[in-house]
């Protein structure tokens, strides 16, 4: 069972995606993720875009701990009902609308969105199968949305060889918790 893990909803149990065709952070990977970004002070007050939502636990849990604003992208079915009832109920918890899902394509998302959109933090954990000409894709488009000073965490699978970042982006720091890689990176 997922929970958030800290914060204003700390301990609410989350939804889970049914069935299969999700991976879902583990609370450890998780603990460490936002340790991480606790310490680099970008929270609080922040912009955060939760690309492959999956549940949207992530972004969740980034709304828990003081983000302003979420949203949270997914396009398989399932999943986006999940992040839907989890964005649901953090914003019950907060008492205002600060998630938002949007159900569709990462690259359709990212390609629709206004050019003056722009996110402190991203978190992005594509399926595993993504190829890195596809994730390259996508960081491509991400990088014209990043605020001066955001971060962008990518979650892979340990195993994955570093990728050749695109341009606009390039990586400061990564940290491999058993089968999880997480790669930080930065606007360049």
């Amino acid at each position: 069972m997922s929970r958030i893990i800290a914060g204003v909803a700390g301990g609410t149990s989350l939804t889970s995606v049914p069935g299969q065709g999700t991976r879902p952070t583990t609370d450890r990977v998780k603990e460490a993720l936002f340790s991480r970004l606790d310490a680099y002070n970008i929270l609080n007050g922040a912009h955060v875009l939760d690309l492959f939502a999956g549940s949207g636990s992530l972004g969740v849990e980034a709304a828990s701990r003081g983000a302003s604003a979420v949203d949270l992208v997914e396009s398989a079915e399932k999943a986006a009902a999940a992040c839907r009832a989890n964005a649901d109920a953090m914003n019950r918890v907060l008492g205002w609308t600060c998630v938002r899902v949007h159900r569709s394509k990462v690259e359709t998302y990212l390609n629709r969105v206004s050019e003056d959109a722009l996110w402190d933090v991203v978190l992005m954990d594509p399926p595993y199968p993504l190829e890195d000409a596809a994730l390259m894709t996508v960081l491509s488009s991400l990088a014209r949305h990043l605020a001066e000073g955001a971060v962008v965490v990518l979650e892979r699978s340990s195993r994955s060889v570093e990728p050749v970042w695109p341009a606009g982006i390039e990586r400061f720091a990564e940290k491999k918790y058993g089968e999880t890689r997480l790669w930080f990176l930065e606007p360049a």
